[in-house]
């Protein structure tokens, strides 16, 4: 197991190898794209500074507690993009046939999947989320403790597995719809959005959906409240936020074999 784990691991950094070789042909190129990465996303943020000019609090929430919310989202979700992001384009593989050419190559087809044109000018994403988290650590009122430092870098590494979870579950259902690819964004990048605000803003049983069943709160809302000096959802002790990277693991093993049996039950186009 550990030999076949280290052989995927090694073929998905060749494969990633080669697309970075391939990007960095045109550096002023590249560094336009991870610039203009960056402008993007910056621009969500730049709404939620607009709507603090015009309110005191959202949620309950300051602009420094929403800052910590959203740059830890926004850099969990940009990690997971980097590594795993063209998972999506698994049903358009699986339309046009051009999964069967993965099947024959000495890879994992999840490898040549998840690094099948990757994108390094998506660690813009991943620096902007980065620079509004640590806005928000540095200028929010938090009486720091050491757990609550080391929870803050467990927090995006945590967010990342699950958000990578979701990916991989994403991905395995396009063998079942063909093409749900919008499906699959409408957790990952529609979840990421809801996370970026306070969870008093949504309704009880939203709060709830994304906390036992699609655990996404663990993303950030459950380590960030705990952080904040908030107590957390639905009268969950506080040891809970120290959890996501035990929710990560757990979330990700339906993922992994639902990809299996997804993989295994492809019949190919017949082209």
């Amino acid at each position: 197991m550990r030999g076949r784990a280290a052989e995927a691991v090694r073929g998905y950094l060749l494969i990633v190898g080669m697309w970075v070789r391939s990007t960095m042909t045109y550096r002023a190129s590249f560094a336009l794209q991870v610039v203009g990465n960056a402008a993007t996303s910056a621009l969500d943020f730049a709404g939620v500074y607009i709507m603090f000019r015009h309110v005191d609090a959202l949620g309950g929430f300051s602009l420094p507690e929403v800052a910590l919310l959203y740059g830890s989202c926004a850099a969990s979700l940009g990690l997971a993009d980097l590594l795993l992001g063209n998972t999506d384009r698994v049903g358009m593989r699986i339309r046009d046939g051009s999964l069967d050419t993965m099947l024959v190559r000495p890879v994992p087809v999840f490898v040549q999947v998840a690094a099948d044109r990757f994108a390094l000018r998506r660690l813009g994403r991943v620096a902007q989320g980065v620079v509004v988290m640590g806005y928000g650590a540095l200028a929010v009122d938090v009486s720091w403790s050491a757990e609550k430092v080391l929870l803050l870098p467990v927090m995006v590494v945590a967010g990342t597995g699950i958000f990578a979870a979701v990916f991989v579950g994403g991905a395995a259902f396009q063998f079942l719809a063909g093409d749900a690819a919008e499906v699959q964004n409408s957790f990952t990048y529609g979840g990421a959005t809801m996370l970026q605000y306070p969870p008093a803003v949504f309704g009880r049983e939203m709060v709830r959906a994304v906390t036992f069943v699609v655990p996404l709160a663990f993303v950030n809302w459950i380590p960030a409240l705990y952080v904040l000096g908030r107590p957390l959802p639905f009268g969950l002790p506080s040891w809970v936020a120290f959890t996501s990277p035990l929710v990560a693991a757990v979330a990700m093993v339906p993922a992994v074999l639902a990809w299996r049996v997804g993989l295994r039950a492809y019949r190919s186009t017949g082209s």
